[in-house]
């Protein structure tokens, strides 16, 4: 019975809580239904609004906010960053979140009892893509440094005094722009300072202790036995003043540029090396000894002269070295040139622009000392044959008919020159036959030549240096080879074969050359080596001419 009596009086207790209780339930869900009132976010009123409602009037309203660039400034220069690039957002619906929806929480109903206040702003921000937007505004925003400098220039040394520079810090910068917007536009950059390499106090000792005496007078050079004067203005371009790495400047000097104003101001001191040779002298090889020459030590001039700008005298002493020839007279002397060992003599007709070509290709020609080993090439040696030379047309074999062209006649000198080598038993390796024969040669022992292609070589094997003799006598061309006598060589001709004979041609073309008709045939010469009259090897060049065709011309050029 007392337990029934408990249970009634629990039940009588409990039934107030319960009303009490569902009252305060449903008083709270009829209250944060709404924004509480009188609730502003960043001056936007919104209070009473249903959240969707106040949603929407909040991004109305800051639509106009979220787009304008925010302005980077520095008192260099100034950037617009693009929000939406920068990483930089508004968020509205976090900013509501804490303002509606149902609570039983007392303080918050109490707020919305009593009517809100002004709430802050809440925005969503990419703080990688900031910084990164931030960084690229403080490559323009960013002031470099100007480090100073002393050139010598002119005769003069000019300073230029360093200037600090100025740079963004990006995570400060970013965090500053993070913390403002959008309530702030205009967002300061944080700045550093960024001292100069080089400070002015160490360009000042640098141009007191050696710019500014360094130009301050002329130097005098002694070399060579010899002493002159080097002025200010000559010798400025080779120095120079440069960091060591530690902010200090140093002087620096630039040897080849330094001796260079030194030739200028006095030329021959130095004496160019001539090397070893052989000529004729009355008709017999002789070795022309070889010349030691000198030359500036380069190692030591740079030095002294820059010790000499600061010294009391200001005199630099540049002694000079000794320079060893190519060619020494003992290498010259075991080259064994002391005999002649061939020669070959050819006969030209009479055509001054031929001659005149064949002259001057027998005066490049004449002297030339191939040593033992050396390789021998006829075009190496004559170069191009053009008017600058002096060369003129004559005429010239192109595919088997006489043209016109610059050189024509120096193939009388390869021919000649051929010779001399096949007789003295050299190693032949390259030669051009003309296209068809001309008389006034042997057959198959022929070469012509032309820039660049067609061209005579050959190997000096003899294991003696060999001197080429080149000179026209009247309408003689003569070439002989002095050097060591290795070999006795004999030409055998074989007999013409596989004959075949011209056509006649008329031919009324402008610069058209007339041609005597000629043969075409194949020949074979054998070259055959003896020592102490025994034959030790032979070797065999074989020939094939084209017919020389019968032209006649309508408007003729002399042949």
């Amino acid at each position: 019975m007392e337990r029934l009596r408990a249970d009634r009086l629990f039940l009588r207790l409990l039934l107030p809580v319960v009303v009490l209780g569902g009252t305060y339930a449903g008083l709270a869900a009829i209250v944060t239904r709404h924004v509480p009132a009188n609730t502003t976010i960043d001056g936007i009123a919104i209070g009473g609004m249903s959240p969707t409602g106040a949603t929407a009037t909040l991004r109305r309203a800051l639509a106009s906010r979220a787009s304008p660039p925010v302005r980077l400034q520095a008192p260099s220069a100034t950037v617009d960053m693009d929000p939406r690039t920068a990483g930089l957002e508004l968020d509205p619906e976090a900013t509501l979140s804490d303002l509606s929806g149902f609570t039983l929480n007392p303080a918050k109903l109490w707020l919305h009892l009593l009517g809100g206040h002004e709430e802050g702003l809440r925005t969503r921000i990419d703080r990688a893509k900031l910084a990164a937007a931030v960084a690229a505004a403080a490559r323009v925003i960013d002031a470099p440094v100007k480090e100073g400098s002393i050139t010598f220039t002119g005769g003069r040394a000019t300073l230029v005094l360093s200037e600090p520079g100025r740079a963004v810090k990006v995570p400060e910068t970013t965090d500053a722009v993070a913390s403002v917007w959008p309530r702030q536009r205009v967002v300061p950059a944080v700045m550093k300072i960024v001292p100069p390499k080089l400070s002015v106090d160490e360009i000042n000792r640098a141009a007191e202790e050696f710019a500014v005496p360094a130009m301050s007078n002329p130097v005098k050079v002694a070399a060579g036995g010899t002493t002159f004067v080097l002025q200010p203005a000559q010798y400025a371009p080779a120095l120079a003043l440069a960091p060591d790495g530690a902010g200090r400047l140093e002087p620096r000097i630039d040897t080849a540029r330094l001796l260079a104003a030194v030739r200028v101001a006095k030329p021959g001191i130095e004496r160019t090396p001539s090397d070893a040779t052989v000529r004729l002298a009355a008709g017999r090889p002789s070795v022309v000894p070889a010349v030691i020459g000198t030359r500036f030590d380069e190692a030591a001039a740079g030095p002294r002269f820059l010790a000499a700008l600061t010294s009391r005298t200001r005199t630099a002493t540049i002694p000079l070295v000794p320079v060893a020839p190519k060619v020494s007279t003992r290498v010259a002397q075991g080259w064994g040139v002391k005999e002649k060992i061939s020669t070959y003599t050819t006969h030209f007709p009479v055509n001054p622009p031929r001659t005149n070509n064949i002259k001057i290709a027998v005066r490049t020609l004449d002297g030339t000392l191939v040593p033992p080993g050396g390789r021998f090439s006829l075009n190496a040696v004559l170069g191009p044959r053009t008017p600058a030379k002096g060369y003129q047309k004559a005429p010239v074999i192109y595919s088997g008919r006489l043209e016109q062209d610059y050189g024509g006649g120096v193939s009388q000198v390869s021919t000649t020159t051929f010779n001399a080598a096949f007789f003295s038993g050299v190693k032949i390796e390259k030669h051009t036959p003309h296209s068809f024969y001309i008389s006034r040669y042997p057959e198959g022992r022929e070469a012509t030549l032309s820039w660049p292609d067609v061209d005579q070589l050959w190997t000096n094997d003899t294991g003696f240096g060999i001197l080429v003799d080149a000179f026209v006598s009247g309408s003689d061309l003569t070439v002989s080879f002095y050097g060591t006598k290795t070999w006795d060589i004999e030409a055998v001709k074989g007999p013409r074969r596989n004959t075949v004979q011209p056509k006649t041609i008329l031919d009324g073309r402008s610069g058209c050359v007339p041609q005597a008709p000629n043969v075409g045939f194949d020949v074979t010469v054998m070259r055959i080596f003896r020592k102490n009259g025994v034959q030790v090897k032979s070797s065999s060049f074989n020939t094939h001419y084209l017919p020389e065709d019968s032209v006649s011309c309508s408007s003729p050029v002399a042949r």
